[in-house]
């Protein structure tokens, strides 16, 4: 997952006791009017390169998956309680980019002012230090937030956009949690999207020697959109992104504790929010209920309809293995 590399973001005070220190260390291995230009050249370097470092650890967004790209912008709107999310963010680091330059260019200012007078050469070197503090106090709020929002990515579950995916719907308690761990015996990897206490399961299957992502989404897909806040309904776009077939479940029973027809007016719902995926309706618990009509009739309870239930899906999703190349 692309986040989850990123380094922890240094404060400010972090930087600055890094560069004078080492910059006092270097200072002492020499004498005079030296010893102030190597503190400079070591005190500039340390932290114009640790900031440059900040800023190109992170991944260019314009060419991030779609899929990340709009759950980024989401996580980090909610994040900064901002409208701009992403957009925030490449204001942040365009700041901390113009630090690593405004320290790097104070450290050749300050070695070409230094006079050959040791003691005077000290004090310059002083104000050198001084200046490049200053800078670090501008950017002091913009590394927290980088920091911030590091810490708030790193936590996307770790959904493979270029593997092949079901995504998982329907309202509570339908059985979606039982078929998910009856197909893919349990091997559930559980995340959460910062923005929502539920978690996000995720599944894997074998199907013809490629692997397949099961996506079950508690708190996104099992409600209608209108109890969505804007910053879920943007990670329900984002989830658009990934999936290759929405195996949508129905409980004809209703014993999930919501009415037939309001599950259909929920089908119609994901369904055209995944137009460009196909739609499999699933009637599950067919052991209490097959009073709707449905693709697939399934009971994890009976273990009957459950291989049915997930060859319709791959064959829906018409998914095309890549192949060697043949000559």
């Amino acid at each position: 997952m692309i986040f989850e590399s990123l380094p922890t973001t240094p404060t400010s005070e972090e930087l600055l006791d890094k560069a004078f220190s080492r910059a006092a260390r270097a200072g002492r291995a020499k004498q005079g009017v030296e010893a102030q230009q190597s503190m400079l050249q070591t005190a500039s370097n340390i932290l114009g390169d640790n900031l440059h470092n900040v800023v190109t650890e992170w991944p260019d967004f314009d060419h991030v998956d779609p899929f990340y790209g709009e759950l980024a912008d989401a996580i980090l709107r909610e994040e900064f309680a901002s409208e701009d999310g992403v957009d925030e963010l490449r204001q942040h680091l365009s700041e901390l980019s113009w630090a690593s330059s405004k320290t790097h260019d104070l450290g050749r200012e300050y070695i070409g002012r230094l006079p050959n007078d040791a003691e005077e050469a000290r004090k310059l070197r002083k104000q050198g230090f001084a200046r490049m503090g200053s800078v670090m106090n501008q950017v002091e709020d913009d590394l927290a937030a980088v920091g911030a929002a590091r810490d708030a990515l790193k936590t996307i579950p770790d959904i493979r956009p270029d593997v092949p995916t079901v995504v998982v719907a329907g309202y509570p308690n339908v059985g979606k949690s039982s078929f998910v761990n009856a197909v893919t015996n349990a091997n559930i990897e559980t995340a959460e999207y910062p923005f929502t206490t539920k978690s996000v399961d995720i599944g894997h299957f074998e199907h013809e020697r490629v692997t397949w992502q099961l996506v079950d989404t508690p708190g996104l897909l099992d409600r209608p959109a209108d109890e969505r806040n804007e910053i879920e309904d943007q990670a329900v776009s984002a989830l658009s992104h990934v999936g290759d077939v929405i195996l949508f479940f129905v409980d004809a029973s209703a014993t999930c504790g919501y009415p037939l027809d309001d599950q259909r007016a929920l089908r119609a719902e994901v369904a055209d929010r995944f137009d460009d995926a196909p739609l499999v309706t699933v009637c599950s618990k067919s052991d209490l209920s097959t009073d709707v009509e449905a693709d697939c009739y399934m009971s994890v309870e009976d273990d009957e309809g459950v291989e049915e239930t997930l060859a319709a899906a791959v064959e829906a999703a018409g998914h095309e293995p890549e192949l060697p190349f043949e000559e």
